[in-house]
C-alpha cells in the first residue's frame, strides 16, 4: 500500500465516513410525549432496532463505500484492472455514496407529530453529502487530486535547485537522488560527468553534444506532472490503466513513444504516459 497515492479528495471521503460513524451514536430522533398530563421525551439513535433501516442505508453503506475508495487507492496500479461484476472499487464506492446521500434524504423527510430530528440525523445528512460529492468530484476537480502526503527535504536544496518551480517535487522524493547520496554513479545515457546528487537530479551535467548529424538517442530524465494522469499499459495503450501519476512526485521517463513518454513507477513497473503536456522536466 502506498500512502503518499491518497489526494485530498480520499481525505475528504475518510472525514465524511468517520462522520457518518459518529453521527450513527448520536439522537437521531426525538419523540415527546404526553402521559396523564406530564409530557416527556425519549431521544433514540440510528443503533436502535425499531429505527431499521435508517442504519445500514444511511449510515453503514456510506462507511463501506468510503472503504471501497480507499482500498482501491492504496492498492495502486494493481487494483486498475481488477473489478467486481465489471466495475472497479471506486467506481463501486462512489455508487454506493450516493446511495447513501438519497437514503439520508428521505429518512430525514420521515417522522409525525412529536416526532423530531435529533442531531445525528442532520450530521448523518451532511456526512452523506460531502462523501458523495468527494467521491464523485475527485476524479475531476484538480483542487482534489492533489497529493495529500509529500516527502520533506532531507538536506538543504541544493543551488541548482532553487530555481526549480516550487509545486513539482522536493530533494528525496522518488526519483529525485539526494545531494550527497552514497553510490551515485555514471549511468549510461546520462552522460559520464554528473554533479553531485547522482543521476537525473535537476541541474547535473548535461551529456556532451552530438555532432548535427549523428542522431542523438533518447536520454532518460525526470519529469513532474501538473495534475493526476493515468498511465496506459505500454504493450496495449488501448487496455485499462496500469497506474497513475500524481503531483509533488519526480518520474524517471525511460523511453519516449512518439509525443508519448514510457514512465516509470516507484515500485519499478512502467507505464505509458500519453498526455505530456504541461509537465515538469528535472
Amino acid at each position: 500500500m502506498n500512502l503518499r497515492a491518497l489526494t485530498r479528495g480520499d481525505a475528504a471521503v475518510a472525514g465524511a465516513a468517520v462522520l457518518l460513524f459518529i453521527a450513527s451514536f448520536l439522537p437521531y430522533l426525538t419523540v415527546e410525549f404526553c402521559i396523564a398530563g406530564r409530557c416527556n421525551s425519549d431521544s433514540q439513535n440510528a443503533w436502535k432496532a425499531s429505527l431499521f433501516p435508517i442504519l445500514p442505508s444511511a449510515f453503514l453503506l456510506g462507511i463501506v463505500a468510503a472503504a471501497l475508495i480507499l482500498v482501491h487507492r492504496l492498492q495502486g496500479e494493481a487494483s486498475a484492472t481488477r473489478q467486481v461484476l465489471g466495475l472497479r472499487l471506486d467506481q463501486w464506492g462512489t455508487a454506493l455514496s450516493v446511495a447513501t446521500l438519497w437514503s439520508a434524504l428521505w429518512a430525514i423527510g420521515g417522522g409525525g407529530e412529536g416526532v423530531s430530528h435529533g442531531f445525528g440525523a442532520w450530521l448523518g445528512l451532511l456526512a452523506a453529502l460531502v462523501l458523495a460529492g468527494a467521491a464523485a468530484a475527485g476524479p475531476l476537480v484538480p483542487a482534489l487530486q492533489g497529493p495529500l502526503l509529500s516527502d520533506k527535504p532531507a538536506a538543504p536544496a541544493p543551488q541548482a535547485y532553487q530555481a526549480f518551480p516550487q509545486g513539482a517535487g522536493q530533494p528525496g522524493q522518488y526519483g529525485y537522488p539526494q545531494a550527497g547520496q552514497p553510490g551515485a554513479v555514471p549511468t549510461p545515457g546520462f552522460g559520464a560527468e554528473q554533479q553531485a546528487g547522482g543521476y537525473g537530479y535537476p541541474g547535473a551535467a548535461q551529456p556532451a553534444p552530438q555532432p548535427a548529424h549523428d542522431a542523438a538517442p533518447f536520454q532518460p530524465f525526470w519529469f513532474a506532472v501538473p495534475a493526476v494522469r493515468q498511465l496506459a499499459n505500454k504493450d496495449n495503450p488501448a487496455g485499462p490503466p496500469v497506474g497513475e501519476l500524481v503531483p509533488g512526485t519526480w518520474y524517471l521517463a525511460v523511453e519516449q513513444r512518439g509525443a508519448a513518454l514510457v514512465a516509470q513507477l516507484p515500485d519499478g513497473s512502467h507505464g505509458l504516459l500519453a498526455d505530456t503536456s504541461g509537465i515538469q522536466r528535472g
